[in-house]
């Protein structure tokens, strides 16, 4: 064949959490046709890889002019409209360490909602992250934000105004006063993002009501750990469940709803943690490749992906083996991959919106035979099943219980009386919520968690080195 990438034996599997660089020729020194231009050295590589990975490779696009700016070239291959997910980026490394929670950031992220009878646009922060630049200043989840650097934030010019958030800015703040029934100016804020990593747990707790112990943890994507300790955040999630389990937890509630996906293995480890008696020979997932790479290496006609013995598990103490999941439009990939595996061994009740739709995979590629080319490659390469040969989830996963966090000024994560967790409490006691909540009609306009590299990528455990 014209590559070794499908000469390797299938003992060629590396650790999870690694990532698969696709190279070329492994046992001979590249050789570059002095001839041809840089973009058609990537772009090669680009149908080189696509031509042998890609998932829908019987169906590739017909390429453009191998001259081309190498992220046309790369789109013209794609399988459109079936393929939403593949995407290539100019940094390779930048793209690892966004999938890691790791990227220039002010640490904070927010809705943008349309003012009724009017073109001005406001911001609602949804969360600050631990550690951040925003976790420093007085900002917390709900305050309003109506000016970015001294702009107030229209529907013309709120996509140049999230743009200017990735560096220095000063943002304009309002908070709600119950007292005074409406928003109040605060002092104008200024925030530059730094480069850090965000920990994907965000928030653990335990509440004990009507004799009911609910375990309440939220998790915002799939990452085992950081370049220097790459299993820190698997670590830390064995202890939340840990402690959970020493506190005798009978109900869990596991919100996804800003979880937009990253690693399998880290999903593997969470499903461990939850699912009522799994041991190492039950199945989690299957993963299917393309024909060519399934013929030519006779282990990927069948991968199956088994649950882990973990000590922390979960599942067995909780109440009609039922797990709640908290989920919204942006709950994607291997957040999708966790309810997926998970509904064949237990309930698995969702409360909130209807999932993403996200049931196949991406490897990232790098070019390592080539210096110049710093592209790195985030192709489809596999579609998930579960241990019952179940995927049909392609257009999301709907709701028990149907509820958007929009309709309602946004309370603590971890609040009792917010909308999503108030919810849930709800069907676990059975004792409706006796707090007043008022309903508020907007119009969402955008929401940077949609600007993440991560939202809606999930990333197998490397096959081929």
């Amino acid at each position: 064949m014209k590559s070794t990438l499908l000469s390797r034996a299938f003992f060629f599997v590396i650790l999870s959490g690694l990532l698969w660089s696709c190279n070329k020729d492994d046992d001979k020194d590249p050789v570059i046709d002095a001839e041809l231009t840089l973009e058609e050295e990537i772009n090669n590589w680009i149908y080189d890889v696509m031509d042998e990975v890609y998932y829908w490779r019987l169906n590739l696009g017909t390429p453009i002019a191998a001259t081309s700016d190498p992220t046309d070239y790369f789109k013209s291959l794609l399988y459109t409209p079936t393929d939403r997910f593949s995407a290539i980026y100019p940094d390779y490394q930048e793209l690892i360490n966004s999938l890691s929670g790791i990227s220039l950031d002010p640490g904070y992220e927010f809705k943008l909602y349309r003012i009724p009878d009017s073109d001005d646009v406001y911001a609602e922060v949804l969360y600050v992250k631990r550690n951040s630049p925003a976790a420093s200043k007085d900002l917390k989840r709900g305050d309003a934000i109506v000016a970015i650097n001294g702009k107030q934030i229209t529907v013309n010019n709120y996509r140049e105004l999230l743009d200017e958030t990735e560096t220095t800015h000063t943002i304009k703040p309002l908070r709600y006063s119950d007292e005074a029934g409406a928003y109040v100016a605060m002092d104008d804020i200024s925030i530059t993002p730094v480069e850090f990593s965000e920990d994907p747990n965000f928030l653990d707790t335990v509440y004990t009501i009507n004799n009911q112990k609910i375990g309440y943890v939220i998790y915002n994507f799939f990452a085992p750990g950081t370049a220097s300790d790459n299993t820190k955040y698997d670590n830390e999630m064995d202890a939340i469940f840990a402690k959970l389990k020493a506190e005798n937890v009978n109900n869990l509630v596991l919100d996804l709803r800003y979880n937009g996906g990253g690693y399998v293995s880290s999903a593997v480890n969470l499903a461990s943690l939850i699912a009522p008696g799994v041991t190492n020979s039950d199945i989690f997932s299957r993963t299917k490749y393309n024909k060519l790479l399934a013929s030519e290496i006779p282990a990927l006609s069948s991968v199956k992906t088994a649950f882990l013995n973990k000590t922390q598990n979960l599942g067995n103490t909780l109440n009609s083996s039922r797990l709640y999941v908290l989920t919204s439009g942006g709950t994607a990939s291997a957040s999708e991959l966790i309810i997926n595996g998970l509904k064949p061994y237990m309930d698995v009740f969702l409360i909130g919106a209807v999932t993403y739709g996200k049931n196949v995979g991406s490897i990232a590629i790098e070019d390592e035979k080539n210096p110049d080319n710093a592209y790195g490659l985030l192709p489809i390469v596999t579609q998930s099943f579960n241990s019952l040969d179940q995927s049909d989830y392609s257009t999301g996963f709907t709701p028990n219980i149907a509820i958007n966090e929009n309709t309602e000024r946004l309370k603590s994560l971890g609040d009792v009386n917010e909308i999503m967790l108030r919810t849930a409490i709800e069907q676990i006691t059975g004792v409706p919520s006796s707090g007043r909540f008022i309903k508020i009609d907007r119009e969402e306009v955008a929401n940077t968690l949609d600007k993440k590299i991560r939202t809606g990528k999930m990333i197998e455990s490397p096959i081929i080195k």
